[in-house]
């Protein structure tokens, strides 16, 4: 893949189904607004799901901006998103409600009906499908949100079981891979396309081309993980870097962020492991990020080494865990995650 250009490429019709990647990355600016306005109201209501995760006003606002916004298309390319809005309709979610639809409207800046933001939201319970759709995350990290750090809204296409254009909104990145737990006044947002390269941009400036840090036996290995260990196995991930003769702390952040920061060269590789064996990810956990870090060069796969497969439905069943950084640390730990099962 060529990396001689330093001007972003035109993103008008190079989806194989038309879809224009300047399409999707206004859609995602969108619901970084409206995630901005809810995390900026002095508490953050959510409630519990079925498997006990958080899901907020913003989880709704994003996603009902992002199906507004592709609305023209979504006819004909399904969205697979990962909230509905069954809980908002119900009489004790009323409150709720009406701060979705507040943070929408301003977001859009129009005007919306309840009934349209509740329209909206279920449009993103499509289903993958062999030819293409959309997947998105529409609050990538929900608990660093809640906690006002880290988090990202997530939106890919797939297109015949792979990601072929992939936008990360991140609100609260800063420029710097430092002070992650704090909100950055600015954030950023990221960018690929298959084959076309990845690219980050700040405050609508001019996107810059990201690359991975050059890394070569002997240097420091600076590695990013979850926060939560409830995400990634954290202990064996300390085990695994010190088998390859990484020493120091990780950097921790939540959500696809990730991705980002191993994409522009702040952390050399990302690890995700399985914290149950039977467990599988979420397509829209990873499709976006897997797909700007390996367009700025990185080595994404799975902890046996086998790369990402989107196209088995709403979970990555043919994976566990993932590995996205430089190709050489990868396939140290894909060896050495091995050599722990001898």
């Amino acid at each position: 893949m060529s990396r001689e250009s330093d001007t972003p490429p035109s993103a008008s019709g190079a989806s194989e189904h038309g879809i224009d990647l300047l399409f999707m990355l206004r859609a995602v600016r969108k619901a970084m607004s409206a995630t901005r306005i809810v995390q900026s109201a002095p508490s953050l209501d959510r409630l519990a799901k079925d498997d006990r995760s958080p899901v907020t006003v913003a989880d709704w606002a994003s996603q009902a901006v992002i199906a507004l916004e592709l609305a023209p298309v979504l006819k004909d390319i399904p969205l697979v998103g990962e909230e509905s809005a069954e809980a908002l309709r119900q009489p004790e979610s009323a409150a709720l409600l009406a701060q979705v639809v507040d943070a929408v409207a301003r977001a859009l800046g129009r005007p919306v009906k309840r009934s349209e933001c509740l329209a909206a939201i279920d449009r993103g319970r499509g289903e993958p499908n062999a030819t293409a759709f959309f997947t998105l995350d529409p609050v990538d990290g929900t608990k660093g949100f809640l906690r006002r750090q880290q988090y990202a809204i997530s939106l890919a296409l797939i297109e015949k079981g792979a990601p072929t254009y992939g936008v990360l909104g991140c609100p609260n990145l800063p420029a710097v891979d430092s002070g992650f737990d704090r909100p950055d006044p600015v954030g950023s947002l990221a960018f690929a396309i298959k084959d076309g390269g990845a690219w980050l941009e700040r405050d609508h400036g001019e996107p810059r081309q990201l690359h991975m840090r050059e890394w070569h036996a002997g240097m420091p290995v600076r590695a990013c993980e979850s926060v939560e260990a409830e995400h990634s196995k954290l202990d064996l991930s300390a085990q695994l870097l010190a088998s390859i003769g990484a020493s120091g702390t990780s950097a921790r952040l939540d959500s696809q962020c990730k991705y980002a920061v191993v994409a522009r060269g702040g952390a050399d590789i990302y690890l995700r492991l399985p914290v149950k064996a039977d467990y599988r990810e979420k397509i829209w956990d990873h499709a976006a990020g897997a797909l700007i870090a390996a367009e700025a060069g990185a080595k994404v796969t799975d902890v046996d080494g086998f790369p990402l497969d989107f196209g088995r439905g709403r979970e990555l069943t043919a994976n566990k865990g993932v590995f996205a950084g430089h190709p050489a640390i990868v396939d140290r730990l894909v060896a050495a995650y091995s050599r722990r099962r001898e």
